[in-house]
């Protein structure tokens, strides 16, 4: 009895959490998203290459699915906190993008104009906003598990009340 009590108390912790982080969350404003290709679907992986001094390795266990998605955010729009559940490339192509990061307490923005690319490590919170006036439209390549959800939505950090969450929530 003891722990079927124990079990039912974990499984209202867990919902309370659930729906605690749910209200928490930042969603975006002002994006649209488009699928460039079908998303493709890997076997494990594992390649090193090195040529001179640069070198690269990549390895995955289990089946993986690639997404290649064109995102447009109107001037002023924003991406909201979130992160992703494997590596992200970010390709800009027209306008200029401004990413902070969860985990920078100076709330620092990275400013990337047409022609850069930024790359998003597995599982940090971020926001991505275009604080322009004309159209950010920038491709995104997600390698994730197979059948894994590409985004997750995250509580807003707290680090950047006076820039990126301020204007967000304005809006």
């Amino acid at each position: 009895m003891k722990k079927l009590i124990g079990g039912a108390a974990f499984l209202a912790g867990l919902a309370v959490l659930v729906i605690v982080a749910t209200a928490l969350a930042t969603p975006g404003s002002g994006a649209t998203f488009t699928a460039l290709a079908p998303v493709a679907q890997f076997g494990e992986i594992n390649s090193k290459a090195k040529i001179g001094g640069w070198e690269s390795e990549i390895v995955t266990k289990g089946a993986s699915d690639l997404h290649v998605t064109q995102i447009a955010l109107t001037p002023g729009g924003h991406g909201g906190w979130h992160s992703h559940p494997g590596p992200t490339f970010v390709l800009v192509k027209s306008g200029t993008a401004t990413f902070y990061e969860g985990n920078d307490a100076s709330c620092t923005p990275r400013v990337l104009p047409a022609g850069s690319g930024h790359f998003e490590r597995t599982g940090d919170a971020h926001i991505v906003r275009n604080e322009g006036t004309e159209a950010l439209v920038f491709v995104v390549v997600h390698l994730i598990p197979a059948g894994a959800t590409r985004r997750t939505d995250e509580p807003d950090p707290g680090n950047c009340a006076s820039r990126a969450v301020g204007r967000a929530r304005s809006r």
